[in-house]
C-alpha cells in the first residue's frame, strides 16, 4: 500500500472531548470487544482466537501488578481505545524497557485516537522510570500504526519478514523504538 494511502484525519471536537484515564474492571467487557474485533479481521495481533473476558481481566491484573499502564479512552462515556505498556522481555536486564500496545474500537480508528492514547502511554512509562519503548507493528501494510508511532518519535529498528501467518497470508512484524526520559545517558533507578 503507497505511503499516501493512510491519511489520519483528526476529529478534533472529539478529541478535545475524550478522556483518556486508567482502566477499570468495569472496562473490561469492553476492551475484550474491542481486542475480539483486532483478533478476528486484523493482523495486529498475532493471536487467531480471541480470549474471554475473564482472561483479559487477568492479562490486565498481571500488567498492574508489575506498576504498567493500562488505559482505556473514552468518549461520551463509551470506552474506544485502550493501550498498556507491558514488559518488552522476562529477562531482568529488560527491565526498563517496555513494549507498547493500542487497540481501537472499528469506528474510531483514523480519527487521532490512538495518536493521544499513545502520547499518554509514553508520558505514563516516562514518569515510572522507564526507558525505552519498543513497537512490535504486527504486518507491515499497517501503515496507521506505523504513523502513529513515527509521529510520537520512533524509529524503525527492523522488520522482521513472514514470521507470522494469519487469514491466510504470511505477516511481517515491523520492530519499532523511542527513547523514553534520559534513556541510555543516565543510570536507571534502582529496581525493588
Amino acid at each position: 500500500m503507497p505511503e499516501a494511502a493512510y491519511h489520519e484525519v483528526a476529529d478534533h471536537k472529539a478529541l478535545d472531548n475524550s478522556l483518556i484515564r486508567p482502566s477499570r474492571a468495569a472496562d473490561m467487557a469492553a476492551i475484550t470487544a474491542i481486542y475480539r474485533h483486532h483478533v478476528l479481521y486484523g493482523s495486529a495481533s498475532f493471536e487467531t482466537e480471541p480470549p474471554d473476558e475473564a482472561e483479559m481481566t487477568r492479562r490486565r491484573a498481571d500488567l498492574l501488578a508489575r506498576d504498567m499502564p493500562h488505559l482505556v479512552l473514552e468518549l461520551d462515556g463509551v470506552v474506544l481505545g485502550y493501550a498498556y505498556a507491558g514488559p518488552y522481555r522476562p529477562r531482568p536486564a529488560y527491565g526498563d524497557t517496555v513494549e507498547d500496545s493500542i487497540y481501537l474500537a472499528p469506528d474510531a480508528a483514523g480519527r487521532g485516537f490512538g495518536r493521544r492514547l499513545l502520547e499518554a502511554l509514553i508520558a505514563e512509562c516516562t514518569a515510572r522510570g522507564r526507558r525505552q519503548m519498543v513497537a512490535v507493528v504486527g504486518d507491515s501494510a499497517n501503515l496507521a500504526s506505523l504513523r502513529v508511532h513515527e509521529r510520537a518519535g520512533f524509529r524503525v529498528v527492523g522488520t522482521m519478514t513472514s514470521v507470522g501467518f494469519k487469514h491466510g497470508r504470511w505477516l511481517d512484524i515491523v520492530l519499532m523504538q523511542r527513547t523514553l526520559g534520559p534513556g541510555d545517558t543516565t543510570l536507571p533507578d534502582a529496581r525493588p
